[in-house]
């Protein structure tokens, strides 16, 4: 993978996004993001990293993520994706790449940043119109944050300390912001 300009250090937060190659579908089926996810979920306990906020969505994904201890993000991305790679080509028997390059990393500097970002990963869904609630896209960890569901892709201590009650963090994705302040606040974090 290409070298990036990000320093991993422990007790680092990182937003890490990518997207298929020529904007096509990195996932086919149910199966591939459930596939992904207990990826994640293995190698986030081996790695000692959390994983704060993700969404999946069909040609793209976004990961909020806690690095605790001295194993960087950087060889966790590259574990779970060489595996999910070579999944994905012999499953569908594609070749060549299936992202559009390396991922982008980006180093979290702001606790602002830091909770918008928590809004951003989860509202993709809603703002793509694919759902008119953010609980109903199945490949996020938003119903987690809100207490809907059970499932172990979450740092809850992490959603009380920074948003308090399941209420108090949906009502805050909920508040959505003008499209051109998000865009501004978010314009060297966002794909070009």
């Amino acid at each position: 993978m290409a070298r990036r300009n990000v320093n991993y250090h422990p007790n680092g937060y990182y937003h890490i996004y990518n997207r298929g190659a020529n904007r096509l579908d990195i996932f086919y089926h149910d199966a591939d993001y459930v596939f992904l996810l207990k990826l994640i979920r293995k190698q986030a306990e081996r790695m000692n990293i959390s994983v704060i906020a993700y969404c999946l969505m069909r040609n793209h994904y976004h990961f909020l993520l806690r690095q605790h201890g001295e194993i960087s993000v950087s060889k966790f991305m590259q574990a779970v994706f060489n595996v999910y790679s070579k999944a994905f080509n012999t499953k569908y028997q594609h070749t060549g790449t299936i992202f559009e390059g390396p991922y982008k990393a980006i180093a979290v500097d702001s606790t602002p940043y830091l909770l918008h970002l928590c809004r951003y990963i989860h509202r993709n869904p809603l703002d793509a119109a694919i759902v008119v609630r953010p609980e109903q896209w199945h490949y996020s960890n938003y119903p987690e944050f809100i207490g809907a569901r059970n499932g172990t892709l979450v740092d809850r201590e992490f959603v009380a300390e920074n948003f308090g009650t399941p209420a108090e963090y949906e009502a805050f994705v909920m508040d959505t912001m003008p499209a051109e302040k998000v865009q501004q606040e978010l314009r060297h974090y966002l794909f070009q």
